[in-house]
């Protein structure tokens, strides 16, 4: 099957401020990746072709951070590179660029007159390891020089490098083949490679590079890193060259040079390596239209379906995660959760599926599933009242698609049972049944879970709208899933928890002067503002919301916060209403759920708005024309190419902001897309009873 791809003429790449913000990203599926702008310019210190998660999927530590080239014609020397310093870009070598694409792998073309430049870069797949394949075609009269100038450093990628205060001590091996560098911290070798030309030693330290992204962030961006020398070969007058530039990392030198093998010593080993990538993306897309010969397809389609596929890590032993951004996202349980269908039920990867839902119920604990798993030290760490709700949620989905109840009952029933017990006698950070049968929880545990050290920027202390709505989901699957496995006892008290918790909920949420749901209920108190969470009391298969109320909700939400983009997070005449998410971390907190718009929100959106419109086709096709069309169609050309960003700003022109590359803002509209605007059901949805 034919890749998607987007291309850069000459012409649209002299638009610099435009240009400088769109990025590639490409990943290996060990939580390891590269990526850097259209122009080839590094503006963050996330950037680099090879971000290795040394401990996959964690401990992403950045290895190879580019390669420079300089083209020796006669007299003239052509340089490729191009790296910002505080007060200019030198080399400028962008201005050579004609012209990029990437389809699915970024590819640089570079035209200097009688001789082009063809560079195209790529990860293995599950290998800590990149290659960048070139193609020189030479059409003067007299040979070319080629040098190519690794630019390495070894550092965990939330940090940078300044050797005037910590050193970046390394041990440095050439031969006649690679640069071997070894590092102490962390403990790491690089291996890199050439599979033509020799290898010169000559060590030189890029100074005080400058990460024009770090720098709006308020984050650290000045970094040093160094050349250890450079590979130099020849191109013959009138001829073409095939070569290719290999990096691979490991935790032991021998580790790195196997790796480095793996790939290929020869140009030949490379492009059969590319060959199989290029091979097994094709796969992937033609497996999914196989299996979904109703859906249309499309190129922004097969971009969203490669987007997908980028989430799913594993680890060492073989598990299955879901990295929940790129760059600086880790293992959430939140967003994975929600993601897994649209990631993995949708595109038919039910073992992947499986394989996620069975590691996270061994972190179970107190009843929690962890909200993430540190990327550095693996650790598991539990504030959230959510994640765990939206993991019995996915066991649902999983099993609509799958019809697989004997790995529920074998495998996750007893910690499903134990889930509910521990939040109805009361777990950790306050969660808790309360009388009235709804869910009690203390500050920050929602996914709007912003603050700025001990300053919590939307605490949503006591009962969250979502959160009920979730609970109730969850009691009424353990319902079904109670009466699947003949406990009837079981399932008669599953009922009662629900029908007590709907009942309050009708009676305690509803705000009659707006005609929509308070966002949280916290004894007399309650918050009036007009967000995205109260749509899942409408959108999740086990409706808690009276239906009669469910239209005003849906048009509530239509009317204040839905936009092509997303869902705002707040609406836009409320006093703590922020429009853009830019500056500092804490002028970014400030905006990220008042105001910010998320992708993802338009999944359940979609869900509930055909829900209370009875699925017709013209609620269908204006769905689709009006937010996931848009949604899809320009997002895959804005901020993170190819895929869709964690967030825009509210305010006109709606820039990306956040990861450019986020889980659930690919799978929430893509399941909501592929189920309820195409009408594609799971399997075996209609043999649940009740849905």
């Amino acid at each position: 099957m034919n890749l998607p791809a987007i291309t850069y003429p000459k012409e649209a790449l002299s638009h610099f401020g435009e240009l400088i913000e769109k990025e590639w990203l490409i990943t290996n599926g060990l939580g390891s990746y590269a990526s850097s702008t259209v122009l080839g310019i590094n503006t963050r210190k996330y950037h680099g072709l090879l971000v290795a998660a040394l401990d996959p999927p964690g401990n992403r530590t950045v290895c190879l951070s580019k390669i420079d080239e300089d083209i020796y014609v006669g007299d003239d020397v052509f340089r490729l590179g191009s790296n910002e310093f505080h007060d200019m870009i030198y080399p400028d070598g962008y201005k050579l660029i004609n012209p990029f694409s990437i389809s699915p792998f970024p590819t640089y073309t570079y035209e200097l007159g009688n001789l082009q430049v063809s560079k195209t870069i790529f990860m293995p797949k599950n290998k800590n390891a990149v290659a960048i394949t070139y193609k020189v075609t030479n059409k003067n009269q007299s040979d070319v020089k080629v040098r190519l100038y690794p630019l390495l450093t070894c550092r965990y990628y939330h940090t940078v490098v300044d050797r005037s205060k910590i050193p970046l001590n390394f041990t440095l091996k050439s031969s006649s083949a690679r640069f071997l560098a070894i590092f102490q911290r962390p403990q790491a070798t690089i291996v890199c490679r050439s599979t033509d030309g020799e290898v010169i030693e000559k060590v030189n330290w890029i100074n005080r590079l400058n990460y024009r992204d770090e720098a709006l962030r308020g984050e650290t961006n000045v970094d040093d890193c160094f050349q250890p020398g450079y590979f130099e070969l020849q191109v013959l007058a009138n001829a073409e060259k095939e070569f290719a530039v290999t990096c691979a990392v490991s935790h032991e030198s021998q580790g790195a040079d196997e790796i480095s093998d793996s790939v290929g010593s020869t140009i030949r080993g490379v492009k059969a390596a590319f060959n199989q990538e290029v091979n097994q993306k094709s796969e992937l897309l033609a497996n999914f239209h196989r299996e979904h010969p109703d859906v249309p397809m499309s190129d922004w389609l097969n971009w969203i379906l490669l987007a997908a596929d980028s989430f799913i890590v594993e680890n060492a032993a073989g598990k299955k995660a879901v990295i929940a951004g790129y760059h600086w996202f880790e293992a959430w349980g939140r967003d994975t959760f929600i993601s897994l269908p649209g990631l993995l039920l949708i595109t038919g990867r039910y073992n992947d599926a499986k394989d996620t839902l069975r590691s996270y119920i061994e972190y179970c604990k107190s009843g929690l599933i962890p909200n993430f798993i540190s990327d550095k030290s693996g650790i598991p760490v539990y504030d959230t009242v959510d994640a765990t709700l939206w993991y019995v949620n996915a066991v649902l989905q999983y099993v609509k698609y799958t019809g697989d109840w004997g790995f529920v009952k074998d495998e996750l029933w007893e910690k499903l049972q134990g889930i509910v017990e521990n939040h109805q006698k009361g777990t950790l950070f306050g969660i808790r049944v309360d009388e009235d049968g709804l869910l009690m929880h203390g500050p920050r545990l929602t996914w709007m879970d912003a603050s700025v050290g001990n300053d919590v920027i939307t605490p949503r202390t006591g009962k969250a709208v979502e959160i009920q709505a979730l609970w109730y989901n969850t009691l009424r699957t353990m319902e079904l899933f109670t009466n699947k496995f003949e406990e009837r006892t079981f399932a008669e008290n599953y009922a009662t928890l629900a029908d007590k918790a709907r009942q309050s909920f009708n009676e305690k949420f509803w705000n009659p002067k707006v005609g929509c749901l308070f966002d949280v209920v916290n004894g007399e108190a309650v918050d009036a503002s007009i967000r995205p969470n109260q749509i899942f009391a409408v959108s999740l298969d086990y409706t808690i919301l009276e239906s009669e109320k469910c239209h005003k909700v849906v048009d509530t939400v239509n009317r204040e916060l839905a936009t092509p983009y997303g869902l705002r997070t707040l609406s836009l005449g409320d006093p703590k209403f922020v429009g853009k998410c830019v500056g500092n971390v804490r002028s970014r907190d400030m905006a990220y759920h008042n105001g910010t718009i998320w992708p993802w929100l338009l999944g359940p959106y979609v869900t509930a708005y055909l829900k209370v419109n009875d699925y017709s086709a013209n609620a269908r096709q204006q769905m689709l024309e009006n937010l996931v069309l848009p949604l899809f169609t320009t997002g895959i050309h804005q901020g993170g190419l190819g895929t869709i960003n964690e967030i825009y700003d509210c305010d006109p022109p709606n820039e990306p902001r956040g990861c450019i590359a986020q889980a659930w803002s690919v799978a929430e509209p893509l399941r909501a897309y592929v189920e309820d605007i195409l009408q594609v059901k799971p399997k075996y949805s209609k043999e649940i009873s009740g849905i």
